[in-house]
């Protein structure tokens, strides 16, 4: 089972790509979508979507994880994150994939089994459960990493519908 993990973003969008196969989950490719703040939102927008189409035409995911919006003080960067979030739930609905959204604290109680763990034990568990030689970067791909290693354990009843596809 393929999953393709999103931790959205105006700017930088984080994707990470793992793969289950049985109890071993390994990365297929993990970076960040960034968008020149100087275009137009919906320009950075269209251009997260087709970024989105291309790792789903490229890598077959199964099923999508993305980051759940959560209530921010700063209220210009929640709807920033909230628009490309849009963009990847449209894009993923465009495809056909099942969309599975998971609060931070929910991902880091899978990755690491603390809720409140700090940003860099959760590298740390990501790099150690994918078997990476380094501490997966920049911080936004980590964060996407550790979204679709949360859906990969959390939904390993989905490898079966994968076979249907």
């Amino acid at each position: 089972m393929i999953v393709l993990g999103i931790d959205p973003g105006t700017a930088i969008t984080g994707y990470g790509v793992v793969e289950r196969s049985g109890s071993r989950i390994a990365a297929l490719d993990y970076g960040v979508i960034e968008t020149p703040s100087d275009r137009p939102l919906p320009e950075r927008l269209l251009e997260i979507r087709a970024a989105i189409a291309d790792l789903i035409a490229t890598h077959g995911p199964a099923l999508v994880a993305v980051e759940r919006l959560f209530f921010n003080r700063n209220v210009q960067t929640a709807f920033a994150v909230g628009q490309a979030r849009g963009a990847v739930l449209l894009t993923a609905a465009e495809h056909g994939l099942p969309v599975f959204e998971f609060t931070p604290n929910e991902v880091k109680i899978a990755v690491t089994g603390y809720g409140r763990a700090p940003k860099e034990q959760v590298q740390r568990m990501v790099q150690i459960v994918l078997g990476l030689p380094d501490l997966p970067r920049p911080d936004d791909a980590a964060d996407a990493l550790a979204i679709a290693v949360c859906l990969a354990h959390t939904r390993a009843d989905a490898a079966p519908a994968e076979a249907a596809r």
